[in-house]
């Protein structure tokens, strides 16, 4: 094993350190998936390809992997120069666009897993899954809950997010409440998560969800652990099943 990579020992194997090193990964928006391809990269992703139009604002500081120098630059260009600091030798390739109809497909040959992190102003986060689905590229989708996280796995061919909503509008919203449906329905009830979706809905102004580090972290583990048990052939929880975790959580 490489030496870079010594301390994964135990955890992942050569053979699967050499899998995961192969396996290129999209990132759809470089937010939260800033946090994803620095933890990909450190446990061994390298080929990372990073597509966003978006530049860095002061507002992105409190859960994004950005630095005040960095306000005013492209996000995808300065996540870039970051993990080639990390890993000179890996093969990151970034483009400072948004993703639309017209450059979707283009830039999706040869990988293997997407990150679906886009912001759902438009409908071009579905139509991202319904061209990864159709390339047979498995996507995931985190969300930041604050002080948790939910993510989920869009299996190609199978059950893909429209089935929740097929309107764009609030989409975020609509996914933190199926995630509170199903722990209520089956008794566990995630209270933190009621009272953050009620106050939410009933602020005046319309402002884009409340996101901590803490649940942009968790969210970017869980991401990496689904690349990597998808990369070397190990089964995950596909859509309408998810991975989701609370530190707010009571235990019993």
């Amino acid at each position: 094993m490489d030496s870079r990579y010594s301390r994964n020992r135990i955890y992942i194997s050569d053979k699967e350190q050499e899998n995961i090193r192969s396996t290129r990964i999209f990132l759809g928006g470089a937010g939260i998936g800033s946090l994803i391809a620095e933890c990909a990269l450190r446990i061994g992703f390298e080929d990372i390809v990073i597509v966003d139009g978006d530049k860095v604002e002061l507002s992105n500081l409190n859960r994004q992997n950005y630095t005040k120098s960095d306000i005013g630059k492209y996000k995808a260009e300065c996540l870039a120069k970051r993990l080639l600091k990390i890993n000179p030798k890996a093969n990151i390739q970034y483009y400072n666009v948004f993703i639309d109809h017209g450059n979707i497909s283009s830039m999706l040959d040869g990988v293997s897993i997407a990150v679906n992190a886009l912001d759902f102003t438009t409908d071009i986060p579905f139509v991202f899954d319904k061209e990864c689905s159709d390339r047979r590229i498995t996507v995931l989708h985190p969300y930041n809950f604050g002080w948790g996280a939910f993510l989920a796995v869009i299996k190609p061919g199978g059950y893909q997010l429209t089935e929740l909503s097929s309107s764009h509008e609030e989409f975020e919203l609509k996914m933190a409440e199926f995630v509170a449906r199903y722990h209520k329905f089956w008794n566990m009830p995630e209270m933190w998560l009621d009272s953050v979706i009620e106050e939410y809905k009933n602020e005046r102004q319309k402002l884009s969800p409340p996101q901590l580090s803490v649940g942009a972290w968790i969210a970017a583990g869980y991401c990496v652990n689904a690349m990597f048990d998808i990369a070397i052939g190990r089964d995950v929880k596909y859509f309408p099943k998810f991975y989701f975790s609370s530190l707010r959580s009571v235990s019993v």
